[in-house]
């Protein structure tokens, strides 16, 4: 009998470890293959709409297009090289799998730039090569982060920096990018650097939609005397699920029932409506979130 439940429990084992490398080899795969996206994408951006309108990224990618124009030498040559020294600095304070997604996503991001510099520019109109080519760059780059990578090595700078400092990562970058991208006035002209800055901010808010999706999630707070009412119409209504809190109120110190509940974008509108019908005088509180996972929590479309 002993024997039977100990072969039993090793063939539990083995299947257990063979679905564990599957899903591994899964996410590898999945990695991979977005990496491989983004690289091209900012690949296409940077050759067909923005270098050759002489626009620039900020950070390392915006300083090798800087240097490649002084030097005459191929960009990707630059987005390699001058990303090197970062991405040993990211392997020393990261981690490995952190360098290594972004060592494949530079390399395939120089390679990229390489082939496509031969091709000619989908447009020479500066608005549009600016507007295109900061959509293109910001998906891009969204895609690297969201797989675990990096095609900067100012982002690295900035991590670094942040657990050193007071500063946050956002406030290392920006400083780092308006220095180097008012370097590109003196460089290509101030216009373009001023189509530069456009491009950037489009790039930003590309990469933060790429990350959270149109469709982000948003936290919940509603505080009412209804709150059963409240609760039971969100259910039924918007098919989200609640969770009651106790609380307590800070002046009064009386008892309070707080609902709490994660929604998407989409559903605000509409979970506002039923609080406002239900409870006038309610508190309403929303957030935004940056990730959900586990429970029955859902994205969905709204109908």
């Amino acid at each position: 009998m002993t024997n039977s439940s100990n072969a039993n429990a090793k063939v539990k084992d083995a299947a257990s470890k063979r679905q564990h490398l599957k899903i591994s080899r899964a996410r590898f795969l999945q990695r991979a293959i977005l990496i491989t996206l983004g690289a091209a994408l900012v690949s296409v951006a940077l050759e067909i709409f923005l270098v050759p309108n002489k626009i620039i990224d900020g950070g390392i990618v915006g300083v090798s297009i800087i240097v490649s124009h002084l030097s005459g030498l191929p960009l990707g040559i630059f987005l390699f090289l001058l990303n090197l020294p970062f991405l040993f600095l990211g392997y020393k304070q990261i981690g490995k799998t952190f360098a290594i997604s972004t060592l494949f996503a530079v390399a395939l991001m120089s390679i990229g730039s390489t082939l496509l510099h031969p091709v000619p520019p989908l447009t020479i109109e500066p608005l549009l090569a600016t507007v295109f080519g900061g959509i293109t760059l910001g998906i891009g780059v969204g895609l690297v982060i969201r797989s675990g990578g990096s095609l900067d090595g100012t982002e690295i700078v900035a991590i670094l920096v942040n657990k050193k400092s007071a500063f946050s990562v956002g406030e290392v970058v920006m400083v780092i990018n308006i220095f180097i991208l008012g370097s590109a006035g003196f460089v290509f002209g101030w216009d373009q650097a001023m189509y530069s800055l456009i491009a950037y901010y489009i790039a930003f808010k590309l990469i933060d939609i790429t990350l959270e999706g149109f469709d982000e999630s948003k936290a919940v707070w509603i505080i009412s005397e209804k709150n059963r009412e409240i609760g039971d119409a969100i259910i039924h209504r918007l098919g989200r699920g609640v969770t009651f809190l106790n609380g307590e109120g800070g002046f009064s110190g009386d008892s309070k029932r707080v609902i709490f509940c994660v929604i998407t974008r989409l559903e605000e509108a509409k979970m506002k409506a039923i609080v406002e019908d239900l409870d006038p005088a309610a508190f309403l509180a929303v957030g935004n979130i940056h990730d959900v996972k586990g429970g029955r929590f859902k994205k969905r479309d709204i109908h």
